[in-house]
């Protein structure tokens, strides 16, 4: 095994069509992985664009994960998707990550899904490099590109390299460091040439350089003091201070090139690996002791007790692989790993170095690491560690969906099978719901927008050859009340032969609050005890799950329980939690319920010609416009 130093765990992210599965493609072409590239809009399509349905669409749907070699490093590198409607790919990705290439597009600058992703990585304090994509197109301007990452991220970006050309000009790049110009040869530009700078360029090239010196000798004594006295600053005290400001997340070094054309990709290798921080330089996370609830940090030791997060599930024929990060000490198959949330044991079958959509055995892993794990039968979010030490990492932001389907078997032998089908579904896809109608024996599907449950849709005709009907889309509306109301609820059921009945009195109070659910018990133990008071809180979050208005789900509502009354052998856990829904539904009706509709912040990015259609849509569907702007060559609409 490699030491930790030399691993970077690393994702490819992007805004959609900015060239990052291009990228990846061209990464495994240069590490040796691949020995023929292929295109996006190939028939055979990318190499991490596996699936069937990502090669016909011509995007990527789900993350896709491979290990890779640049000189003495070893790269976990993930492909994520760039369209929005598949965010938990990004953000499940993100989580367990160390470093991050951000793409960005030479032409449109940083887009509306940029911003997101950006904003993930910074939840996660990714320390990440910025790869300026597409300068051989029309349009092309790095410069308008390094001002929207400090005007529209907030980023402190330092230019590392000056191109040699510029649209279908475009040659190569100038390394600002070494002041060398890098030329990409042969017919898929794998020989990397280094050449003097060019006379016409010189002079560019020397100004953009004095301006990264600027940037860099504010975090350097020794860069001033040599800028000071006329010494030349050398090239490796320069990586030094670049990269302990990349790991501070001070500065965020920016590249160029064009991944289609070939251009730039071996010198952004080079700065991952010089760059971006390994297993080792990210230091500990924090966790939550099981049985203490006391913090506790975990450090990247292979020497201590296993903890790993799981962060990606797919189930096939094959059966459940876990994609997991692990974070503290070593696996090997046989080994038995305990699932903090559910307190259960399992063992591990197979231990697999993921290659995409295929899979290589390994006998070991240490701490640091990205693997698969067969025979692991968990959630995604679970943590995984040995009996020793049980502790639980902090889990995932997953949005709540924004657009439900309702779907009907079209042959009665399909139910039982659509109902399995959807369960792996949501399993592997946290942002993907389902729940039941029964009232119209219809199975809601919930999901982040039209085309992410589309895909689903697909699925089912192509995995189960299920055909459903879909009715109309419709918004995730919720409820919530406007104003707090109380309630005084009694359950008795009169006792019959051999049964002693069911008795429970809840009192309370439900008022508004900024979270989704509060539940608060102000009886101590002797007055209601613990099975009894969980079960009224269970009781309770039953209700939340169906409104009163419409049946929506109801968010923003704290939930106060001041009284309770109880009998012996009458009042049971199953009592109180049927008295606390109804008593929830009671206090609701007369707390002024109000419909929300979710709010979303678009930005349109369209030629000239169709400001005015688009905008009469946008005003037909009761859309807020906030202002235009010209950019290049497109109008985008906020």
């Amino acid at each position: 095994m490699l030491p930790r130093q030399q691993i970077r765990n690393i994702g490819v992210s992007a805004h959609i069509d900015a060239g990052k599965t291009t990228l990846s493609e061209r990464i495994l072409f240069y590490t040796g992985k691949i020995h023929q590239m292929h295109e996006v809009s190939d028939r055979s399509g990318a190499t991490m664009d596996y699936m069937a349905l990502e090669r016909e669409k011509g995007i990527t749907i789900t993350a896709a994960a491979v290990t890779c070699f640049w000189r003495d490093l070893q790269l976990n590198l993930i492909d994520t998707p760039g369209h929005v409607d598949f965010t938990i790919e990004v953000e499940r990705s993100l989580r367990v990550l160390d470093g991050a290439v951000l793409v960005l597009d030479g032409v449109a600058g940083a887009q509306p899904q940029t911003l997101t992703v950006n904003r993930q990585m910074q939840r996660y304090q990714i320390p990440r490099l910025i790869f300026i994509n597409k300068l051989d197109r029309t349009g092309a301007d790095p410069l308008a590109g390094l001002a929207s990452l400090r005007e529209t991220l907030g980023l402190t970006p330092v230019l590392l390299q000056y191109p040699i050309g510029i649209e279908e000009r475009f040659a190569g790049v100038i390394d600002l460091i070494e002041m060398q110009a890098h030329y990409f040869e042969g017919e898929a530009g794998e020989r990397w040439v280094q050449r003097p700078i060019p006379t016409v360029l010189r002079a560019a090239a020397t100004a953009a350089r004095e301006q990264l010196l600027d940037q860099v000798s504010l975090l350097s004594d020794q860069i001033t003091l040599d800028m000071l006295t006329g010494n030349p600053v050398s090239s490796q005290l320069l990586w030094q201070t670049i990269r302990q400001a990349t790991l501070d997340l001070t500065l965020t070094p920016v590249l160029l090139g064009s991944a289609l054309r070939n251009i730039g990709v071996q010198p952004l290798l080079d700065a991952i690996g010089r760059y971006l921080p390994s297993p080792s330089d990210r230091g500990a996370i924090e966790a939550t002791d099981v049985a203490t609830q006391a913090p506790a940090a975990i450090a990247p030791m292979p020497d201590a007790p296993a903890v790993a997060l799981a962060f990606k599930l797919i189930d096939d024929e094959y059966g459940q692989l876990t994609y997991v990060r692990l974070y503290a000490g070593r696996l090997a198959p046989g080994d038995t790993l305990y699932n903090s949330r559910t307190r259960q044991k399992a063992r591990i079958a197979r231990l697999i170095r993921i290659e995409v959509n295929q899979r290589q055995s390994i006998e070991a892993v240490a701490a640091g690491d990205i693997v698969g794990l067969i025979g692991i039968d968990c959630a995604s979010g679970d943590t995984l560690c040995a009996a020793e030490r049980l502790v639980a990492l902090e889990g995932m932001t997953v949005p709540e969906p924004v657009l439900t389907l309702a779907l009907t078997p079209r042959r009665q032998a399909d139910i039982a099978r659509l109902e399995k089908a959807l369960q792996h579904f949501t399993k592997e896809d946290p942002t993907l719901q389902v729940k039941p109608d029964p009232e119209q024996q219809r199975t809601l599907l919930s999901g982040m927008g039209e085309l992410h449950l589309e895909i689903y849709l697909e699925r089912l005709r192509r995995e189960y050859q299920i055909e459903v009907q879909v009715g109309p889309p419709a918004v995730a509306y919720r409820e919530t009340l406007t104003r707090a109301a109380s309630f005084d609820y009694m359950l008795e059921q009169p006792a019959q032969t051999g049964s002693a009945g069911q008795f429970a009195q809840v009192v309370g109070q439900i008022a508004p609050c900024d979270d989704a659910f509060q539940f608060s018990n102000c009886l101590p133990k002797e007055k209601l005890a613990e099975p009894l008071a969980a079960a009224c809180e269970q009781g309770f979050q039953d209700a939340v799950q169906t409104g009163w208005l419409k049946g929506y789900p109801v968010v923003g509502v704290q939930v106060t329980l001041t009284a309770a009354t109880q009998r012996p052998l009458a009042s049971t856990p199953l009592a109180f939690r049927f008295a606390a829904r109804r008593a929830f539904e009671q206090a609701f009706s007369q707390a002024q319920p109000v419909l929300l509709e979710p709010l979303m912040q678009l930005e349109i990015a369209t030629p000239a010609d169709f400001v005015g259609v688009i905008q009469s849509k946008l005003l037909a569907r009761r859309a807020l416009l906030l202002g235009t702007e010209v950019r290049a060559e497109v109008t985008i609409l906020t």
